[in-house]
């Protein structure tokens, strides 16, 4: 079947109007004549065979066709939009999606994003921020920063740097800690990964008291409680430098537990795009440092 030729003008124009209903103010957004954006209205109408818009005395309102038409034509052009804002100095810049524990994107990517854009200017970077439970293909993702064994199926890993964790909370907290067993009387919070205390008491070679805290699916929400002087967190002290230089945390016993590492993952059955190989080169090389 032969399908209708429609110009760029009109369908620009159709959507302006739609946006605005009104002709007028379509006019002045694309700096033509109000008769110039009826006129193309009218002639694309008259080639799709449809109505497009009701004209009322005081502007317009949109006919069950146009309404039809305007979300799939607003899609296209913002999708032309984002395209052509990728060309910049005559090169084409190339979005990554990244996504990351919500913990490791604020503790310790955040601060280094600027040195990112500064040495891979092509890349737009999109972040996405999650608790570790994350599916790449579902969610678009390019790549995920994870906290785990490395072990993810379907995806290849590359290891960052581990993440020992240690008990964390306000110095007034602190105060009333002497030894690791003074935890006993304390409330513990709990991130979803159950064993996370009862392996750092062993670690510090002190029996492990019945821990009843409320539960968080982000080390960043427990650590933020922490400090509000709930309880005590179990995280891992390098992505809450800022936190622990500031006095707000304090970490009152030296012992730290390795339940996991910091990978990069992505999928098997996708091929690296020259930014995902940029944005992994970098990531090595940061957090080697």
């Amino acid at each position: 079947m032969t399908r209708p030729h429609l110009p760029l003008n009109a369908l620009r124009a159709f959507e302006a109007s739609a946006r605005h209903l009104s002709f007028t103010r379509a006019a002045i957004e694309l700096c033509v004549t109000q008769a110039a954006v009826s006129h193309q209205v009218k002639g694309l109408e008259e080639r799709l065979g449809a109505a497009l818009f009701r004209r009322l005395p005081r502007g317009l309102a949109l006919t069950d066709e146009g309404l039809a038409l305007l979300p799939t034509l607003r899609d296209a052009f913002d999708r032309m939009g984002d395209l052509v804002a990728r060309f910049e100095a005559g090169q084409v810049r190339e979005v990554l999606t990244v996504g990351a524990v919500g913990t490791f994107a604020v503790g310790w990517l955040l601060p280094r994003l600027p040195a990112f854009h500064e040495a891979h200017p092509f890349v737009d970077l999109r972040l996405m921020t999650n608790n570790n439970r994350v599916d790449l293909a579902a969610e678009g993702l390019d790549c995920a920063i994870r906290f785990g064994d490395g072990a993810w199926h379907g995806t290849d890993a590359a290891e960052l740097f581990d993440a020992p964790m240690t008990p964390l909370c306000t110095p007034a907290l602190a105060e009333r800690l002497r030894q690791p067993s003074d935890l006993a009387g304390e409330v513990l919070l709990r991130s979803y990964r159950a064993d996370d205390w009862p392996d750092w008491f062993a670690a510090a070679n002190v029996p492990c008291p019945p821990v009843r805290g409320p539960v968080f699916d982000s080390s960043w929400v427990m650590v933020e409680a922490a400090q509000l002087g709930t309880g005590v967190a179990l995280a891992p002290p390098a992505m809450f430098e800022r936190d622990l230089t500031r006095g707000r945390l304090v970490r009152p016993f030296a012992t730290e537990v390795s339940t996991g590492r910091y990978w990069l993952t992505w999928l098997k059955s996708r091929a690296p795009s020259p930014a995902m190989r940029a944005f992994q080169a970098w990531l090595a090389e940061a957090a080697a440092g």
